[in-house]
């Protein structure tokens, strides 16, 4: 019976071979898992090194200069115009595509701004205050281009964690528990089958003793009938010491 540290196999030739088999595919699993985990690795450490530059952009540099633009649209237009661009959306003008990037087998989703031709508050502004309104759609359109990309990038960082969370345990797996227990198996069959042919070469030593012996009886038994004819053929058989009278007599001349 197994005891959980290898696999319940019978032993035989057979066996040995299929968990050689298996031992094979698991290295090569092991190996194939351990080059795709470091894969993601180098694509998470590269995430995580864009993410902090582009959270880093956003808060010096788009964020703030967006907010002061629509300052100064407020200040040149008036705050009312607000209401009036809320008023001419009907759709939006700025859309988000999803797409995936595939890295090492993975999906990782990914959005990208698409942003259209019709824009419905061109004229806004054309009173007073046009140039600065212009140029606050411009600052909150990189803004939201920028803020977009942070998230494609944060949900990319999400997925990729949980994958590598996954496939460090696969491998881990595979490493501390698949192959050893594979090896154990293997060295339980080979002792057995050693232990086999151990016993096979000791039943044919006992089997080739046993029939040594019976021909030594029976050249032993031969023998002695063959020394017995011949202590009777001499004489010698019945303690006389005197010749047999089958070869001292003659036989009578035949004539023809």
């Amino acid at each position: 019976m197994s005891d959980g540290t290898r696999i319940n196999i019978f032993p035989s030739r057979m066996a040995q071979t299929l968990m050689k088999v298996r031992l094979k595919s698991a290295q090569k699993g092991h190996s194939l898992l351990k080059k795709k985990a470091d894969a993601l690795q180098h694509k998470f450490r590269r995430i995580l090194k864009e993410i902090v530059d582009v959270r880093t952009q956003v808060m010096t540099t788009a964020l703030p200069d967006a907010l002061f633009a629509l300052a100064q649209a407020n200040f040149a237009a008036g705050a009312e115009f607000g209401a009036l661009v809320r008023e001419n959306i009907g759709t939006a003008r700025m859309k988000v595509k999803s797409d995936t990037d595939n890295i090492a087998g993975v999906r990782l989703p990914t959005f990208e701004p698409m942003v259209g031709s019709a824009d419905a508050n061109e004229l806004t502004g054309l009173g007073k205050g046009g140039g600065a309104i212009q140029d606050c759609k411009r600052q909150w359109e990189q803004t939201v281009k920028v803020l977009i990309h942070l998230g494609s990038l944060q949900t990319s960082f999400r997925t990729l964690d949980e994958v590598i969370k996954s496939t460090k345990r696969r491998v881990n797996a595979i490493e501390h528990v698949i192959i050893p227990k594979i090896e154990r198996t293997l060295e339980y069959i080979k002792t057995e089958l050693d232990e086999n042919e151990r016993e096979e070469f000791f039943r044919l030593k006992k089997i080739q003793a046993k029939k040594k012996k019976m021909r030594d009886e029976k050249a032993a038994i031969a023998e002695a009938k063959g020394l017995k004819l011949k202590l009777e053929a001499s004489g010698e058989a019945d303690g006389s010491g005197k010749e047999s009278h089958l070869v001292d007599s003659k036989d009578p001349d035949v004539l023809f």
